[in-house]
C-alpha cells in the first residue's frame, strides 16, 4: 500500500468509483490504498452534494497552504519580510525570534517560505546574502575529508613493498573498497 497523497487522478477514480456503488474496502483494493485512506479522503472532502473531486483537491489545497498559519501568526511573518529586508540569514531570524519573541521558527521554515513567495513572485529571495541555489542537506554523501586527486594504496610503486626506505614502514587500517583490514 502506497503512504504518499493521494493525487488527482486518484480522486476522480475515487469518485468514478462511488459513483457506481463500490464500497470504500473495494476502492481502496483497486487503488491499492488502505481503507483509511479512502474513507478519510471522502470524509474530510465531502460537500453537500457528496464527494466530488475538484472540491476535494480544492479543499486540501487550502488545507495545505494554511498548515504553517495554524502555528505561527501572520504578524511574525511580517516580522520576518521586515528581518530578512534589512539582510539578515534565516538562521540570524530563527535565533532572535526564539531569544525576543519567544517564538520557534527554524531556519528551514524561513527558506521555505522565501521558496513560497519567489514561487508566488515575490522578490525575498533576493534579499539573501548567498543567491546559489539552496541544496537540502540531508540523505547526501558527505564530500568532507576527501583528498583531491588521491592515489590509491594499490597502486603505490613496488619499491615501497621492499621497506628498504625511511617511510616505507606503515599501517594501513583500511583496506579494499573503503572496509577496515
Amino acid at each position: 500500500m502506497s503512504t504518499t497523497q493521494l493525487s488527482q487522478i486518484e480522486g476522480i477514480q475515487i469518485w468514478a468509483l462511488l459513483k457506481a456503488r463500490h464500497r470504500q474496502a473495494k476502492i481502496s483494493r483497486i487503488l491499492n490504498r488502505s481503507a483509511s485512506t479512502i474513507s478519510r479522503e471522502t470524509n474530510r472532502n465531502k460537500g453537500k452534494r457528496g464527494y466530488r473531486p475538484k472540491q476535494a483537491n480544492t479543499k486540501a489545497q487550502t488545507r495545505k497552504e494554511n498548515k504553517s498559519n495554524l502555528r505561527i501568526c501572520r504578524i511574525t511573518w511580517k516580522n520576518v519580510t521586515l528581518l530578512l529586508q534589512k539582510k539578515w540569514s534565516p538562521e540570524q531570524i530563527s535565533g532572535w525570534l526564539k531569544e525576543n519573541q519567544d517564538v520557534q521558527i527554524s531556519h528551514e521554515w524561513i527558506y521555505q517560505y522565501i521558496l513560497r513567495d519567489k514561487k508566488s513572485g515575490g522578490e525575498l529571495y533576493k534579499h539573501l546574502r548567498c543567491q546559489r541555489k539552496r541544496k537540502k542537506r540531508y540523505g547526501s554523501i558527505s564530500r568532507q575529508g576527501q583528498i583531491p586527486e588521491r592515489v590509491s594504496i594499490e597502486e603505490r610503486p613496488e619499491i615501497v613493498d621492499k621497506k628498504t626506505r625511511i617511510g616505507d614502514w606503515e599501517v594501513d587500517t583500511i583496506g579494499k573498497n573503503h572496509k577496515q583490514a
